[in-house]
């Protein structure tokens, strides 16, 4: 296994990791801890949600626990 196959996209805002959205509700959740974080490998899935929550798509290894900027071109 390549550790690197393990990277996902993320989306942070304000110090919180989206998780997800509250069932039966429109509500947002959010946790502090970057491996609770709905995550995805498809860039424009990222993107999108990013932009309709107001957040920035970062890129995340669960397995070395690595936080880094995304570059979307």
């Amino acid at each position: 296994m390549n550790i690197r196959e393990c990277t996902v996209l993320i989306v942070r805002r304000g110090g919180e990791y989206l998780v997800g959205r509250i069932f039966g509700s429109m509500e947002l959740r959010w946790s502090r801890s970057p491996w609770d974080a709905w995550s995805t490998r498809r860039r424009n899935d990222a993107i999108m949600v990013a932009n309709r929550t107001g957040g920035e798509v970062i890129l995340f290894n669960p397995v070395a626990g690595q936080i880094r900027e995304a570059v979307l071109r």
